[in-house]
């Protein structure tokens, strides 16, 4: 491959994201493009970034979810290429100089991402068990904070499921992309930072075990059929329904809420609703 920085876009998804999408962008390349789509329509935001930023267009957006505001992101892009970032991710020194070397040995892919190098990360030990001797790896699938997309190979402009507000739907795109016998990489050398936090306000709590569920049925039928999804999410319906009864005798309200909301979400999505459930602000 040819890739050069000024062929890539950076697009970053935030829902006010104020406190952390400084961080992020001070890590990028100071003279590269980047797109950031404010889901909160913060109007606000915008004039903030774009008077600390050169090389930055700020869009706009009712919030429809990370896949719907990455599409946004992604259609606007001028350039061959497209590295979508979470807000919380951070790039090292080198993350972008050894990423580009790395892929230009190889002759072409669709998806490729850092390695995330936060041992505070859920995946950290998985990703850490690659084979060291191996930089450049072909894998299955790439989590969804970190994934640099050739635009030439979704010519047709299907990227993300808009169906999935909250995960899976880069799974979704990964399975996709593999379908058609096209190469996802990782490159090792090149590393990242994303510690995948979990907030502790209890309302995106449940926003979030509302859409897990929702989204793990809907994925699973979408790529293999309802009868499987079915047997595949039962036990998660058999364990969620028990200690949401559990919690409700030992009056322990968060952990209630947490069951009702899993079991909703996959009950919503084995009915065929889509995925609806949003907070109040």
């Amino acid at each position: 491959m040819n890739l050069n920085l000024s062929d890539i876009t950076f697009v970053i998804v935030t829902y006010k994201s104020e406190s952390i999408i400084q961080d992020c962008l001070n890590t990028l390349p100071k003279d590269s493009k980047k797109i950031i789509v404010e889901n909160s329509n913060n109007i606000n935001f915008e004039k903030d970034l774009k008077l600390k930023y050169d090389n930055i267009e700020v869009i706009l957006s009712e919030n429809n979810g990370m896949g719907a505001g990455n599409n946004i992101g992604l259609k606007s892009c001028k350039t061959k290429f497209a590295y979508i970032l979470n807000p919380d991710t951070k790039l090292n020194q080198d993350t972008i100089k050894n990423l580009i070397n790395g892929l230009n040995q190889i002759s072409d892919f669709s998806i490729a991402s850092p390695l995330n190098d936060d041992p505070n990360y859920p995946n950290y030990k998985k990703n850490n068990s690659y084979n060291k001797d191996q930089n450049i790896l072909s894998v299955d699938r790439i989590d969804g904070f970190s994934m640099l997309i050739n635009l030439e190979k979704f010519s047709d402009n299907n990227f993300f499921d808009e169906n999935f507000f909250l995960y899976l739907e880069n799974d979704d795109l990964c399975l996709r992309v593999k379908k058609k016998n096209e190469n996802i990489y990782i490159v090792q050398n090149s590393l990242i930072n994303h510690t995948g936090g979990i907030s502790k306000k209890q309302d995106l709590e449940y926003l979030r075990n509302w859409h897990w569920m929702w989204s793990k049925f809907y994925f699973n039928k979408k790529h293999y059929g309802f009868y499987i999804a079915i047997f595949r999410i039962f036990y998660n319906f058999l364990s969620s329904s028990f200690k949401f009864i559990f919690y409700s005798i030992i009056f322990n309200h968060h952990k209630k809420k947490i069951y009702q909301m899993r079991v909703s979400g996959l009950v919503n999505s084995i009915l065929g609703n889509k995925s609806f459930f949003r907070l109040n602000n």
